[in-house]
């Protein structure tokens, strides 16, 4: 097999949740679709994601729209029925859905916290539980999971200044836990040829105020924002046989952010 043939996706099937996401979700689905994989992208928003999934049919490929709400422990057991009755097998996760990240530290509540963790960690767990025992039945499958470089590094106050923006610790703290979750999954899995990465991208531009993007790349060593199409060569590679002696590992897609 020729490298080329080793990023191909061809004849397999991929999840992704929160795939229509305007930030990272819908540029994974994309990417899993354009690598040859039939794509199911899974999101609350049924009307965008048909709207989403739609478009992409329009261009020739395989992407199927599906509803989840990754809080809840029904809609994540209905979706796994559904693609292993529809499709029989499942060889790439991304789990990509995220819910919340609001307020600052002094803002969030005891309960707010309660809600983060019942879809960013319960919720990724239960994503994981339900299709790891097709995938080691079938001795393949790649999980990715989208992380953060909060999830790595230390958040940096200076970057918010003159801006309303806010720091939610949650996040930082679902992404680091995310991240060794993932290196258990690799390990305990990993003989049963299952494989576990995650992705921690930098900041992805999206308009936020000027304060804010000028001292993002005035730190950062490419000098920018993270865009669209950037994780999708990660996203490909992970989820493809170019990566099959990789697992349990952190790729990031962060323009030197953490190297500094």
């Amino acid at each position: 097999m020729g490298i080329l043939e080793k990023f191909s996706l061809q004849d397999r099937v991929a999840l992704v949740s929160g795939g229509s996401g305007p930030q990272f979700g819908s540029s994974i689905t994309e990417a899993l679709a354009e690598a040859g994989a039939t794509v199911i992208s899974a999101s609350r928003s049924i009307e965008r994601n048909q709207a989403f999934t739609n478009r992409l049919r329009e261009e020739g490929y395989d992407a199927h729209a599906m509803q989840l709400d990754i809080t809840d422990p029904q809609s994540i057991e209905n979706l796994g029925c559904e693609i292993l009755n529809r499709f029989g097998r499942l060889d790439v996760l991304v789990n990509s859905a995220v819910v919340g990240r609001g307020g600052d530290f002094e803002e969030q509540t005891h309960d707010y916290w309660q809600f983060s963790a019942s879809g960013n960690m319960s919720g990724l767990f239960a994503m994981c539980k339900t299709y790891i025992p097709s995938m080691v039945k079938q001795t393949r499958g790649s999980i990715i999971n989208i992380s953060s470089i909060y999830g790595v590094v230390g958040n940096d106050p200076t970057l918010y200044e003159g801006t309303d923006m806010k720091q939610p610790p949650d996040y930082t703290f679902v992404k680091a836990g995310m991240i060794n979750f993932t290196r258990y999954v690799a390990n305990y899995y990993g003989k049963q040829g299952v494989r576990a990465n995650c992705i921690c991208p930098g900041g992805y531009y999206n308009d936020q105020p000027e304060p804010f993007i000028e001292n993002y790349q005035r730190r950062t060593p490419v000098g920018r924002m993270l865009h669209n199409n950037d994780i999708k060569g990660a996203v490909v590679f992970l989820a493809s046989d170019a990566s099959e002696y990789v697992t349990g590992t952190s790729l990031m897609v962060d323009g030197g952010w953490t190297s500094l």
